[in-house]
């Protein structure tokens, strides 16, 4: 690997995974903390750590000046950001590049592009790629208008619609309006959460799709031209419009024999027009909805690698950080076209929280924690992971999600029976976590059926003991 030092402007699963990978590769790295964080895993698992600042995200990990100095500190040449924090921060990306370092990830440009989702809107439909219908450029709230135009639109493409927040994601900043009646207010309280947790106050419509799916594809382009997608991921185990469980390939009865296969390939050229059109470099996922008919619309762009890509180097083979690294230093990818997807493989996001009470973070201490019998698990059937050890805490400053497991199966039922067993081994003491809920989720007759949608899992938290 060209790059002489690797700083990972991240913490937790994420940041040790991408340390594990830079490991393997021989390439030295330095990892970033907060106070909160002394402790953690990842500080651990690097050559090198820096103390970004105190534990708030706003003082450390999303302290761009504190990243850049530790850049300086100990001469790293390559940042990867891992997911959220800065991963899709075109200030940072360039401060970087003004370093003399390179991000591991998307150009600035195309940051800019896909940071707005305005902005994704209208290159989607500049490559011919159906967003779902709604309006095409932001709501102007502090007009007089904007009552009346935000309710045209709702009647032109028809209710019930959703209010989103420009700037928004992760369920923060949406609101489904279902009649006039509750326009305005849906309207300023969008706004608000966007102003508040964005410091955008634009907001936007679209048709609110009943029982959608939400389905994903994996891109990866490099700097020569090269695109190709690496196949889809199933992501519509939810709660708070959150995922808590992906899987690939998409069990959907619409993805099924001759026809499901044409429709599959017409998602995946679909994704690729749209990161063609801006010059994409290195991993990204274009998001979609599916309504009940199968019909796939244009969501966004998650400029950076995701939370659930285990899934996909599951069934690839594929190391994405690896190529990741490859691609930014320069290097081609290898040909993809016919890349071999084999079996199927399943994700659960094991989180400190409390089903029962709306999925309320629960912090404190991991005083015991056994990811099996035989202790943290990495192999080509299973893979925990995970972000804490025991002696940790879990504080209130951050996600509270602490792992991932993931399974691989010759088939979806022998995955999924694979993870459950993985899932059942587990021992987490004393905190609460959301284990018996993803349980409960994998075991119904819903799930096996692979027919569900963004609104099936939630209900099992009230049937579920904390």
């Amino acid at each position: 690997m060209p790059f002489a030092k690797v700083l990972v402007a991240n913490r937790g699963e994420i940041a040790r995974r991408v340390l594990r990978t830079c490991k393997r590769l021989g390439v030295p790295t330095v990892a970033v903390y907060s106070e909160a964080d002394a402790a953690a895993p990842h500080v651990r698992d690097a050559d090198e750590a820096v103390l970004l600042g105190p534990a708030p995200a706003k003082d450390s990990y999303l302290n761009v000046d504190a990243v850049l100095d530790a850049i300086g500190r100990t001469g790293a040449t390559a940042v990867h950001p891992g997911y959220g924090f800065l991963s899709e921060n075109s200030r940072f990306a360039r401060a970087v590049a003004e370093r003399g370092a390179v991000f591991v990830g998307p150009p600035p440009e195309v940051l800019d592009a896909f940071g707005d989702k305005m902005k994704a809107r209208h290159v989607a439909l500049s490559a011919e790629t159906t967003p779902v219908p709604g309006t095409d450029t932001p709501l102007a709230l502090d007009s007089a208008e904007a009552l009346a135009e935000a309710t045209a639109v709702a009647e032109r493409v028809g209710y019930p619609v959703i209010v989103k927040a420009v700037g928004g994601g992760g369920g923060i900043g949406m609101q489904i309006v279902r009649d006039p009646a509750g326009m305005e207010r849906a309207l300023k309280s969008c706004s608000d959460r966007g102003r508040a947790s964005f410091s955008d106050a634009r907001v936007y419509i679209e048709r609110y799709v009943a029982k959608p799916r939400h389905i994903e594809v994996q891109v990866f382009c490099d700097a020569h031209g090269a695109a190709y997608a690496l196949g889809e991921r199933e992501c519509s185990v939810q709660r708070r419009h959150q995922k808590i469980i992906e899987e690939t390939p998409s069990p959907a009865a619409f993805f099924q024999g001759e026809a499901g296969e044409a429709r599959r390939a017409a998602l995946y050229e679909a994704a690729l027009r749209v990161v063609r059109k801006v010059g994409y470099v290195g991993a990204g996922t274009c998001e979609f909805i599916a309504d009940e008919a199968g019909n796939l619309y244009f969501l966004e762009v998650n400029a950076r690698l995701q939370v659930e890509h285990p899934v996909t180097e599951l069934v690839t083979g594929l190391d994405l950080v690896e190529w990741q690294l490859r691609v930014a230093a320069g290097e081609r990818l290898p040909d993809w076209s016919h890349l071999p997807r084999v079996g199927h493989a399943i994700e659960a996001r094991i989180c400190c929280e409390d089903p029962a009470k709306g999925f309320a973070p629960k912090p404190g201490p991991i005083d015991e924690l056994a990811w099996t019998p035989e202790g943290e698990v990495l192999t080509r059937e299973v893979r925990v992971e995970s972000g804490v050890v025991a002696g940790n805490t879990v504080t209130p400053y951050y996600d509270p999600m602490i792992a991932k497991l993931c399974a691989w199966g010759e088939t979806r039922a022998g995955a999924i029976a694979r993870l459950d067993a993985l899932l059942a081994g587990v021992h987490i003491a004393p905190t609460v976590t959301n284990m018996a809920f993803v349980r409960r989720v994998l075991a119904s007759p819903e799930f096996a059926s692979g027919e569900y949608d963004t609104g099936f899992a939630e209900p099992f938290a009230k049937r579920t003991p904390a």
